[in-house]
């Protein structure tokens, strides 16, 4: 779908009901949803989207602040998308970068948002201003990707399947979780041009003006009215690291969540105990 004369971003829509956006994280696609969404397609019209830089979407080249990277920017591209789709309002269930599109979504187009499922993440400010060596080691990452173009780009582009398996494989419950097709899908969409030049510049906006939007927040006192359930893997580095409920409670009125049996990867290693959190959440109020 295209979102502004410039960028296009892909998605798959099925199901019937009130809309709901699912966003994957890094280094994935709309894939990730394969183990979900068709009960969720039971209930809502599902709207699976590939984040600007991610997947079949487009992949500008980054400016020098990274601005056209924002989370801000990143949020207006899905608004856009179900917008043109002809939803104005909808729910959302967001995976790791996702979840930070997601966050800044919410918080500046809350008329839009009615509930929100975030996973596997605490509040990026919050990371970042915890740092930790434990944080650090496991989420090595965050720190690389954010170096200078274009070292980590041609560390990636050397090997993308290879980048893949051991990002991935890395987490808590190996590569064991993941259906082949996924993951070869994951591969697949790495490879493509401009990927790994899309995910570095995620993360670099990350790391500067995401900061800046999301300080500017909390210095007004801004918080989030979206109704908001966090999820977490317990045998992940955000529960290790961080208290995930009571980051969100700083920074959102309507707050409730719990860790649950697996790693990172909620949506592939425990589709069922998602599901079971997720749907009672998402369905409340109809």
């Amino acid at each position: 779908m295209q979102v502004d004369t410039d960028i296009r971003i892909e998605a798959i829509v099925g199901g019937e009901g009130p809309p709901l956006l699912l966003l994957h994280g890094h280094p994935q696609t709309r894939a990730i949803w394969h183990r979900v969404a068709p009960a969720l397609a039971k209930h809502f019209t599902v709207v699976a989207a590939d984040l600007r830089g991610y997947g079949d979407s487009s992949k500008p080249a980054g400016t020098a602040d990274h601005a056209n990277y924002a989370k801000r920017v990143m949020a207006q591209d899905q608004l856009s998308l179900m917008q043109s789709l002809g939803f104005a309002e909808f729910h959302v269930l967001a995976h790791d970068r996702g979840a930070r599109v997601a966050h800044r979504l919410a918080l500046d187009h809350p008329e839009a948002v009615k509930r929100m499922v975030l996973l596997d993440i605490a509040p990026t400010l919050a990371m970042y201003e915890q740092t930790n060596d434990a944080f650090a080691r496991a989420y090595w990452h965050w720190f690389f990707l954010i170096q200078p173009a274009p070292l980590p780009e041609r560390l990636i582009e050397a090997d993308p399947a290879a980048y893949i398996r051991d990002v991935m494989g890395r987490r808590s419950a190996g590569l064991a979780p993941f259906d082949p097709r996924a993951l070869a899908e994951y591969q697949r969409c790495i490879a493509l041009p401009g990927t790994a030049h899309g995910i570095c510049e995620d993360y670099r906006a990350a790391a500067g003006i995401d900061l800046q939007h999301d300080r500017a927040d909390r210095d007004a006192g801004r918080l989030l009215e979206t109704p908001l359930l966090a999820l977490w893997g317990e045998q992940g580095v955000v529960h290790k690291c961080f208290q995930p409920l009571e980051e969100w409670k700083r920074v959102a009125r309507q707050v409730e969540g719990r860790a649950l049996p697996c790693g990172h990867y909620i949506a592939e290693e425990a589709p069922d105990a998602l599901l079971e959190h997720a749907l009672p959440f998402l369905l409340r109020d109809r």
